[in-house]
């Protein structure tokens, strides 16, 4: 089962006219599309339904607030669409065309016409990749590399396979709950990972579920065939203000999760981008929420960690107690793993780089590849005074 997907926002039946007009503005900035399967998992009689949230447009998204680019990904480039943050990780941006335009999207960037960050062709980034031996695990995202052709998938999937080095491949995809008959359908995307995901060199799927109410009998039949076919999934999200930010909610996500034999892997802290302000948590909160969720739910839905993705690299949130955040380096762009942090945590702090002091951590890096990508020439948001100093120093 095909299902039918709409990009005009006026195509949308359960919306009121003085909707449609005032949505509008929003989709003519911001790319809008969506399929009638995930519709038809929205309750249109709540008007807070957290399912809608997700992918229904909101006025609140031209609010003038945050960066495009919250974690300076236009520093990890070493070649047009490759990233080499990490030492033993790189990510080829594929595809610039999502299976659901998430509402609270960190690379929302991507999706304005003025920017060209993925690439159609990633063969420099596979040249690099083949150069670079300490590369063991590559990531493929974007946008969304399961929305590419499966005959496409695979010339990028074989030739990295091709690389000795390469030891595991990842496909970052909302498609498992977004549309989950186009995996479990396709008997030659399920053919080229059975192929390709084998005992010593595995493929993972890195799922993009954020609510429970995602995981229905159809993305348990997608889970299914994915595990048949010999794929890892496991599940990664950020923890939103009205979508997912109910202990109770992200406690029954976390065993939805653990039943389906999906690893809950990543809760993340959202990223300050711009347009996602309606989104946003202070630290603080969602620190408590998560505590609380993992106390709802068994050893292995606690396997999950609660992360900043930041410049300087994956920031676990270990606690935040009497004003202090206490923090560690998960990843590191410096290589300072394990490196452990305590810092002051105002309770209207969101991000690292609102924690008074935490410069002393960390220094901000420099641009490998000049025009790769013309996010540095849009102008960022105008923020909250809160969020002033970030804009000084990305100006200075």
């Amino acid at each position: 089962m095909k299902p039918k997907y709409i990009a005009n926002i006026e195509k949308i039946g359960n919306l009121t006219e003085e909707e449609k007009i005032a949505l509008k503005k929003v989709t003519d900035k911001y790319v809008f599309r969506i399929n009638d399967y995930y519709l038809n998992l929205i309750d249109w009689s709540d008007p807070n339904d957290p399912i809608k949230k997700l992918v229904i447009p909101s006025e609140n998204e031209l609010e003038e607030y945050g960066r495009w680019d919250a974690s300076d990904e236009d520093t990890n480039y070493v070649v047009k669409g490759c990233q080499h943050k990490y030492k033993t990780t790189a990510l080829l941006i594929c595809s610039e065309v999502c299976g659901a335009y998430c509402r609270y999207c960190f690379r929302k960037r991507l999706f304005r016409s003025d920017v060209k960050e993925a690439m159609s062709d990633v063969s420099e980034g596979i040249e690099y990749i083949s150069k670079t031996p300490e590369i063991n695990n590559v990531l493929l995202t974007g946008g969304d590399p399961l929305v590419l052709a499966t005959k496409k998938l695979r010339l990028i999937i074989e030739q990295l396979r091709a690389i000795d080095h390469v030891k595991i491949i990842r496909l970052g995809s909302k498609i498992p709950v977004f549309n989950p008959m186009r995996i479990y359908e396709d008997e030659s995307l399920l053919e080229l990972i059975k192929e390709y995901s084998t005992e010593e060199r595995r493929i993972y799927i890195m799922a993009h579920i954020n609510h429970p109410r995602e995981i229905t009998e159809e993305a348990r039949k997608c889970f299914k065939a994915l595990h048949d076919a010999g794929a890892i999934i496991v599940n990664q999200t950020p923890v939103l203000k009205g979508i997912n930010d109910d202990p109770v909610v992200l406690g029954e996500l976390l065993d939805k999760l653990s039943w389906a034999g999906v690893t809950p892997y990543y809760f993340f802290i959202n990223r300050p981008v711009a347009g996602n302000r309606s989104f946003v948590l202070t630290l603080k909160e969602a620190y408590d929420i998560v505590e609380e969720a993992k106390a709802r739910t068994s050893g292995l839905g606690k396997r999950v960690r609660l992360s900043m993705s930041h410049t300087s690299g994956k920031i676990e949130i270990l606690a935040i107690e009497d004003g202090k955040a206490y923090l560690k380096y998960h990843q590191s762009r410096d290589n300072e793993y394990g490196k452990f942090m305590v810092l002051d945590c105002p309770d209207d702090a969101s991000w690292f780089d609102d924690l008074p002091n935490n410069d002393q951590y960390w220094k901000k890096p420099n641009k490998k590849v000049s025009n790769v990508i013309s996010v540095n020439e849009m102008p960022d948001m105008p923020t909250t005074k809160q969020k002033s100093k970030r804009i000084t120093d990305k100006n200075n």
